[in-house]
């Protein structure tokens, strides 16, 4: 239970997790199909469970996670060819089931459900719309600014990197039910914009990136789903400015997004 997994060149990479006694575990694993075997890799220096992970070149990072009912702000990652991990800055708050994605070669830290500090005893856990970015060039978090937060608070939700945007998809927020909104952060504009809501509101998603198309699957609607839902973003190009100079459609109003379901489409335009 709370196994991070992440796919590269058809092998399956498996992180941390929960142990039978409930005790998180640093244990990393990778699955060869070819040879249908798990091997074992060097444990991860941060044991935990529920972490976001992705894939980025020979690496794959993992941040935060749980152990027990506390959040973790380690920030690793894990070198594909030296076979070893490396530690970077802790994510600045402490936050459970955030999502995380990368873009522009900055690491997005987003959402989640903010705990109290060690020493903050009356304050309680809350969802947060919180954005922290990590720019691996300068080896430091920027700090949290209110221009850059979410439109929704959420956490326990699918984020990932699609059409110049990143976006974030469903979770749970302050609602009654899980959420089937979505919005995008504009790497062009710098700021979150609405994008066509999910069909299925959920939470607790797998989630798939392919070309133009991010894949939100299963997870926890009003009881277990088995939704498979793909957001797409396609960016045109156009004519701008009087100069005439082309360039990308990467603004809201110059993108069509769509939200696919089953084997039915439905397009909106924004």
């Amino acid at each position: 239970m709370g196994i991070s997994a992440v796919q590269r060149d058809g092998a399956v990479y498996a992180l941390g997790g929960m142990g039978a006694d409930t005790s998180p575990q640093a244990l990393v694993r990778v699955y060869e199909p070819a040879k249908d075997h798990w091997q074992p890799l060097p444990s991860m220096p941060t044991p935990c469970y529920g972490a976001s992970v992705f894939l980025q070149g020979n690496k794959i990072f993992v941040l935060g996670g749980r152990q027990g009912k506390l959040p973790v702000t380690a920030f690793e990652a894990f070198d594909l060819e030296t076979r070893s991990w490396t530690r970077y800055p802790s994510v600045p708050s402490r936050r459970a089931f955030a999502a995380c994605a990368m873009a522009d070669g900055v690491v997005f830290s987003l959402g989640g459900l903010q705990q109290p500090g060690p020493h903050n005893f009356y304050s309680r856990p809350h969802f947060v719309n919180t954005v922290e970015m990590f720019d691996p060039a300068q080896g430091a978090w920027s700090k949290s600014s209110r221009a850059i937060r979410m439109r929704e608070k959420r956490a326990d939700f699918v984020a990932g990197c699609l059409g110049g945007r990143v976006v974030a998809v469903g979770g749970l927020g302050n609602q009654s039910c899980p959420l089937g909104s979505v919005e995008g952060f504009s790497l062009s504009r710098k700021k979150w914009e609405p994008l066509p809501p999910m069909p299925t509101g959920r939470c607790s998603c797998s989630s798939c990136l392919a070309p133009s198309l991010l894949f939100v699957v299963g997870g926890v609607a009003q009881g277990p789903s088995g939704a498979v839902e793909a957001l797409c973003l396609r960016e045109s190009f156009r004519q701008h400015g009087r100069h005439g100079e082309g360039e990308a459609g990467a603004e809201a109003q110059h993108a069509e997004a769509s939200v696919r379901a089953d084997s039915s489409q439905r397009r909106h335009q924004i």
